[in-house]
């Protein structure tokens, strides 16, 4: 089955499935409310949601028959994401499945007794979703991404890469509460590995095209794109930018190699949704999120786009090449 094939058909076993658990005999149906700040036609869904339903199902919930998922899409729409959020709580679901700080702070504010499960964000304490990763307290609990400590790893594939570079910009959104701790972790990697940092802020789209300019002007051999739901929107131009640019990236997040860029480092995207999964599964056996500590990556991926290292001129070293979960040619 094509992409295309299985998403059309995900979104509508999602679209069916209240339906058919109407049609089920008496008996305790859960009620899964999944919020996406994306669209059913995402391709991120197929590495996101699919795994998810997945993890259900090993842990014996079947559409239909003991749980219904309640899918709701923002379709890249942040500003509808406190509505979703209040419908799901209208429909009383048992448990909120989210990702990506808006989704999961419009859930947070839409309820305080229903419990949240986030299936990844870039730092959950800093970001002030929970107190701690041990005892997370309230109501929201999960996956985080990790992406702070991972930005240094990205760094160092990136001078693997291109050994020559010197200067690094670093694109970031500072309005983001998970910027800073990004920021300071890429500081300390760019003191190990003798690079210069260029932090570039982007605070709306208008800025993007501004911050390129600005890092040829200080004559940035490479970026590094911080993890970031505004950055993510709008990955395929900066992807293209990069390129136009002759520049050399590196990203946290899959859907950025997917759209063009060179390189990609950070936790699995399918790990962690099957993952969030077993928080379901605990919340609906009773357990308290605030009492579930918000776990890490233990699966990482690093994804290279040689499409565009061609393009750019650059030779994967065959080192790098053998390490790679995926290769996009």
């Amino acid at each position: 089955m094509n992409r295309r094939a299985f998403l059309s058909a995900l979104a509508g076993s999602l679209l069916a499935a209240p339906l058919a658990a109407e049609a089920q005999p008496a008996g305790k149906i859960h009620r899964v409310g999944f919020l996406s700040p994306t669209s059913p036609s995402d391709p991120g869904n197929a590495r996101r949601l699919g795994p998810f339903l997945e993890g259900l199902r090993e842990l014996d919930y079947t559409e239909g028959q003991n749980v219904v998922i309640e899918s709701r899409w923002a379709e890249g729409k942040y500003e509808r994401l406190p509505g979703l959020a209040t419908e799901l709580v209208r429909l009383k679901v048992d448990v909120i499945v989210t990702y990506a700080p808006p989704a999961i702070q419009a859930a947070k504010r839409a309820t305080a007794t229903i419990p949240i499960v986030m299936a990844g964000v870039i730092d959950p304490v800093a970001t002030g979703l929970v107190t701690s990763l041990a005892r997370p307290g309230g109501n929201v609990t999960g996956l985080s991404l990790m992406a702070p400590e991972l930005v240094g790893k990205q760094l160092e594939i990136l001078k693997e890469v291109a050994p020559m570079v010197s200067r690094v910009a670093l694109l970031g959104n500072p309005a983001n509460a998970g910027n800073a701790p990004q920021v300071r972790h890429a500081q300390d990697a760019a003191r190990t590995l003798a690079v210069r940092l260029q932090i570039v802020e982007v605070r709306g789209p208008g800025d993007i095209d501004r911050a390129f300019a600005a890092m040829t002007l200080e004559r940035a051999g490479a970026v590094v794109v911080l993890v970031d739901a505004l950055l993510l929107d709008h990955r395929t131009r900066i992807a293209d930018l990069a390129a136009r640019h002759r520049l050399p990236s590196v990203y946290g997040l899959p859907d950025h190699a997917e759209a063009g860029g060179l390189l990609m480092y950070g936790g699995s995207d399918r790990d962690r949704f099957r993952r969030a999964a077993a928080y379901v599964d605990k919340i609906l056996k009773g357990a308290r999120p605030g009492d579930l500590p918000v776990e890490q990556p233990t699966t990482f991926e690093l994804v290279i786009n040689l499409k565009t290292a061609k393009a750019l001129g650059l030779t994967i070293p065959p080192s790098l090449l053998q390490r790679a979960d995926q290769v996009i040619e």
